[in-house]
């Protein structure tokens, strides 16, 4: 895994934004896989800027949408849906035919898994994942556990996760999570792990062991031939 130490939140932005923007240089129809939450925001935000200025590079762009609260409704202020709508979505013109999304209060939700994983094996695998770290270590709503799920599925939230900010502004708490599994996430051809925070510093010093457990799902990224990981300076200190 590359590590690369950010000056600040904005300098980690830049430094992924145009890691971003060079990935789709490469590939116009790359399929991007999106995390939300505070980490993501400013790389969205500068694309979004890159945009404005060159409306064609987005013209082909997929993008997977990584996890979403459960169990909530989908124009609820703090599912990932919103989150990315905001961010994302609207800002880069990204029509519905080049977005694969779980919905956040499907009916059945293993159904729901099902059809996210056969979208992913037929336009997959994805091209970039971008991923932030739980407090706990997760990655998506991979918790920490004996075992994970390889493949998209139901998750069961842990009590620090359902204290994520996003969750502060919704009316109706999830009850679960969806998810892209951890071999899903570890297919993709290149990954960017976004991490910025002191209060992640615990968590980042058990990262940066190297030590891979199901304890911590973000070290399995230690496996991957094509893992890039910016850390902002105040996750270290």
């Amino acid at each position: 895994m590359n590590i690369e130490i950010a000056d600040s939140y904005a300098d980690l932005s830049m430094k992924a934004k145009n890691r971003v923007v060079q990935e789709i240089e490469k590939n116009r129809s790359l399929l991007l896989c999106t995390a939300t939450g505070g980490s993501p925001t400013g790389i969205y935000q500068l694309l979004s800027n890159t945009y404005q200025e060159n409306p064609g590079l987005f013209a082909q762009l997929r993008i997977i949408k990584l996890d979403e609260w459960g169990g909530v409704p989908m124009d609820q202020a703090g599912t990932c849906e919103q989150y990315l709508q905001q961010y994302l979505l609207r800002p880069l013109r990204i029509p519905e035919s080049r977005y694969t999304g779980f919905h956040s209060n499907p009916e059945n939700p293993g159904l729901e898994c099902t059809r996210i994983q056969e979208k992913l094996t037929t336009e997959g695998p994805i091209d970039l994942c971008i991923l932030g770290m739980g407090m706990n270590g997760h990655l998506a709503f991979n918790e920490p556990a004996d075992f994970l799920h390889p493949f998209c599925h139901v998750a069961e939230l842990s009590a620090m996760t359902l204290q994520h900010v996003m969750t502060s502004k919704m009316n109706i708490k999830p009850g679960f999570g969806l998810t892209l599994g951890m071999a899903d996430i570890l297919h993709s051809k290149m990954i960017l792990i976004l991490i910025s925070g002191k209060e992640k510093k615990e968590i980042v010093h058990q990262f940066l062991s190297k030590k891979v457990s199901s304890s911590v799902p973000a070290s399995f990224l230690w496996l991957h031939p094509n893992a890039h990981c910016l850390i902002a300076k105040n996750s270290l200190t």
